[in-house]
């Protein structure tokens, strides 16, 4: 499976998880509909529950006027595993590669404001992070 189709049903399984409080493993299943398994997409997946506090709270910090719990469903979701990617996966991918597919995958999934938004968060995300 391609790394872009990874994320795409990453951020699938995040939002029903988010919304349904669905196990990591049985919404990956969902996802997947029948497909074999991708190590990527369950990296993304478990990796975003197992780190969700501190992942929020790094988002919550660069968000102006708004708090977490007010971001569309989609747009939380797609940040949460862009910021997890950014953080436990810099070594592995590049850094704008990161913020570019988010954005992208926020083109198709978001509203028309998503992918300004994102871009926008993750970009405060990543310089936070390259200072730290």
């Amino acid at each position: 499976m391609k790394r872009r189709t990874a994320r795409e049903k990453a951020l699938q399984a995040l939002f029903q998880i988010d919304v349904s409080s669905t196990e990591a493993s049985s919404a990956i299943e969902h996802v997947l509909e029948g497909e074999a398994g991708d190590e990527y997409l369950s990296k993304l997946v478990i990796g975003v529950v197992e780190n969700k506090t501190e992942i929020d709270k790094l988002i919550s910090e660069n968000l102006e006027k708004w708090t977490i719990d007010r971001l569309a469903t989609v747009d939380r979701n797609l940040l949460r595993m862009a910021v997890f990617e950014l953080s436990y996966f810099r070594t592995e991918v590049p850094e704008n590669v990161i913020l570019d597919e988010a954005i992208e995958i926020a083109k198709i999934y978001g509203d028309d404001q998503s992918s300004k938004f994102i871009n926008g968060v993750l970009s405060k995300v990543k310089q936070k992070l390259l200072n730290d």
